[in-house]
């Protein structure tokens, strides 16, 4: 029937145990190692974007902290160019309202002056106004 043939058993157990040990030195120890080493690569890959994950927020909530402040900077500034040119509006709003003010005053003035030069230069010319009106109305008497 079947022979098994001792060496032929032995020839092929010696000859796996080879095949085993040389493909464990050159396949299964690298394929292993080359394992673990990715392994802890994707470990320390988590570990870091865990770690800038941290860093973002930090970073996140600087950058809104300088918004906030650039903010509070920027109304600061407009409130107060808003109020330096309300100062300005108002300086020349009474500047103006003083001109005008002063205008009106020589206006006045001249128009007094031109009152009483004019009163004067009435007064001056009663008498020959008096003279030519005797002059009318005895004119108007002898020829009446």
């Amino acid at each position: 029937m079947l022979d098994i043939s001792p060496v032929l058993l032995l020839g092929s157990a010696i000859i796996f145990l080879l095949v085993v040990a040389r493909l464990n030195s050159c396949l299964f120890v690298p394929l292993l190692k080359h394992m673990d080493d990715r392994a802890k690569s994707i470990k320390k890959d988590l570990e870091d974007a865990q770690s800038n994950s941290v860093n973002v927020d930090g970073i996140l909530e600087e950058a809104n902290h300088i918004i906030a402040e650039a903010k509070k900077e920027a109304a600061a500034i407009r409130e107060q160019a808003y109020t330096e040119a309300k100062e300005v509006a108002d300086a020349k709003l009474a500047s103006a309202k003083e001109e005008q003010e002063a205008k009106t005053a020589k206006f006045s003035k001249d128009l007094e002056e031109e009152a009483k030069a004019l009163k004067e230069s009435l007064v001056a010319a009663m008498p020959q106004f008096n003279e030519s009106l005797k002059a009318k109305i005895s004119s108007i008497q002898l020829g009446g």
